[in-house]
């Protein structure tokens, strides 16, 4: 599954969350087709629902880098049981990657779940239904 560098990354950009209203702060890493990581934070704003989720901000980095696929994904946030991406960001990372990527989710406590993109978005609609 994604490794401890990825779950890292995704922990320490966390701290740099803006939620001001819910207090719940993520964090999420995305590894591309040529190893490099990507990071992203949630980013609240006060006229709801216009804020950004921690996953669709890395998958936005790793398009502004040059990536085009997702290897590995990441994503901690303060919750228990581990939380993780919500249904839109669940389709935004199916985007870019296959069902076989794996997805590790993590909380503070040290709790994860390891789980893949096929699990958390099965028969899911991708690119490859357009070509």
């Amino acid at each position: 599954m994604a490794d401890d560098t990825l779950l890292q990354a995704a922990l320490a950009v966390r701290a740099n969350a803006h939620a001001p209203y819910s207090g719940f702060a993520v964090g999420a890493a995305l590894r591309d087709e040529q190893g490099r990581v990507h990071v992203g934070c949630n980013v609240e704003n006060a006229a709801y629902p216009q804020g950004l989720c921690a996953e669709a901000a890395a998958l936005g980095a790793l398009v502004a880098a040059g990536g085009r696929r997702v290897t590995a994904v990441a994503v901690v946030a303060d919750s228990s049981p581990t939380v993780t991406p919500c249904g839109g960001c669940r389709q935004k990372l199916r985007e870019f990657a296959a069902e076989a990527v794996p997805v590790l989710c993590a909380n503070l406590a040290g709790e994860t779940l390891a789980t893949t993109m096929g699990a958390l978005l099965p028969h899911s609609f991708g690119p490859e239904h357009l070509r």
